[in-house]
């Protein structure tokens, strides 16, 4: 008997989906998901006690791997010390000057306790201090599930979103704008008729929820320079991308070819909070001075800063700031996205790829897209093939199209050449 399928059945009668997210439920691939029931280093055992190498962990946050002995020792500290407080610690401090020494765009930063919450709160923030509604984003970049986000473009360069989910009201998706990525043409229309309107724009400079498709350099430039004109904030999402893609998160890739490029608030979670329920958002001091209690833009939340929290995100700071890190992390994953391409190439599969760091996706397509409406045009039931082919061979890539995948510091060379065997089999 699959204890996968009898955990889905029981979890479908209690749970709507049977999932707390929906892309867990697998419905986008098919069959039953996998029921983790525990996580050692690159790997995870789902409930038949098969073993998976993870190229997902968490969705981004497990760069160390799963279990790292010097994260687990932080946690099970603080955790003697107490669950959490509701009011101030000192690891918060520690925390916020740890960031702050990393990433030189923010001066100041507030502690949240998921994404989707910071993402929220900084376009509350960005709305705040311009006194304007209006707000940017990008068709296939993912911000979290808060109302005015959950948007798609119209038709034409420059169209007004609609509303993408049910229970989000006309009325406040009328306020985001939503333009195709790596598309300037279309940013500088946008601008030219809505600059005055404009209070932001949130892009994430990597997307990994169209799977994996960066920024150009020209684009980001000019939404640099166009912000600045118009007097937008850019929020730069880098949820994902922070510190997973490089120590300074995707902002410092940008700042190697734009001189003087910095956004003027940045999203971030995932990594910094080691795989514990931790986001934040941060920037300008004299933006982040419009918070409360300083200012007028009300944000607050129980669990925000937790204790045991931040000692993981803490201590995975820690271990990625060791020199060497992130040249290995991106030589590992730069071999797994080469060989997958040179398997690719000899079984003639429409395949391309790219990563950064730690970060990764590709495509079953000849050419790397530029934009969703080319990510939309990947075979689908043949990804679904291959996902599957894969998980029955021990390899647990993103249950979606569209998900990036993440290589942590546990990978070895020989999960590499595992996964490559198994690919070459599952294109056989």
């Amino acid at each position: 008997m699959d204890k996968n399928q009898q955990l889905f059945d029981r979890a479908a009668a209690v749970i709507p989906g049977g999932v707390n997210s929906p892309v867990r439920a697998f419905r986008a691939v098919g069959g039953t998901p996998r029921f983790v029931r525990r996580a050692e280093g690159a790997y995870f055992w789902d409930a038949n006690d098969q073993r998976y190498i993870d190229y997902i962990g968490s969705w981004g946050p497990m760069i160390l791997g799963h279990g790292h002995p010097k994260v687990l020792a932080a946690v099970q500290s603080a955790v003697l010390e107490g669950f959490s407080y509701g009011a101030p610690t000192e690891r918060e401090i520690e925390l916020a000057e740890a960031i702050i020494s990393l990433l030189p765009s923010i001066e100041q930063v507030r502690l949240v306790s998921s994404g989707t919450e910071a993402a929220m709160s900084a376009i509350r923030l960005a709305r705040g201090f311009t006194g304007r509604s209006l707000m940017i984003k990008f068709e296939g970049c993912y911000h979290g599930h808060a109302d005015s986000l959950l948007v798609k473009a119209g038709s034409g360069l420059a169209t007004f979103g609609n509303p993408t989910s049910a229970g989000v009201p006309a009325e406040v998706a009328q306020h985001t704008l939503v333009l195709p990525y790596n598309d300037v043409e279309a940013l500088e229309l946008a601008f030219q008729r809505h600059g005055a309107e404009l209070a932001t724009v949130i892009i994430e400079p990597i997307a990994g929820n169209m799977n994996f498709v960066r920024a150009s350099v020209p684009f980001m430039k000019r939404l640099r320079e166009l912000c600045t004109q118009h007097g937008a904030l850019l929020i730069l999402d880098e949820v994902m991308t922070g510190f997973r893609v490089a120590l300074g998160g995707a902002q410092s890739l940008y700042a190697q070819q734009i001189p003087g490029f910095v956004p003027d608030l940045t999203v971030l979670g995932k990594v910094i909070g080691g795989g514990m329920p931790l986001a934040a958002f941060g920037g300008r001091r004299d933006v982040m001075a419009k918070l409360a209690p300083l200012g007028g833009v009300y944000q607050a939340g129980t669990l925000s800063g937790n204790p045991v929290a931040t000692a993981c995100g803490l201590a995975t700071l820690h271990e990625i700031r060791q020199p060497g890190f992130y040249e290995a992390l991106a030589g590992k994953t730069r071999r797994l996205v080469d060989g997958l391409k040179a398997v690719a190439a000899e079984k003639k599969i429409a395949f391309s790829a790219d990563c950064e760091g730690g970060m990764f996706g590709f495509f079953l397509l000849p050419e790397l897209p530029q934009n969703y409406q080319v990510v939309m045009t990947t075979d689908g039931p043949a990804f679904n093939r291959f996902f599957h082919a894969m998980l029955d061979q021990g390899v647990y890539f993103a249950p979606a199209l569209y998900e990036a995948g993440f290589v942590s510091a546990a990978h070895s060379e020989a999960d590499i050449d595992a996964t490559l065997a198994a690919a070459a089999h599952a294109w056989s």
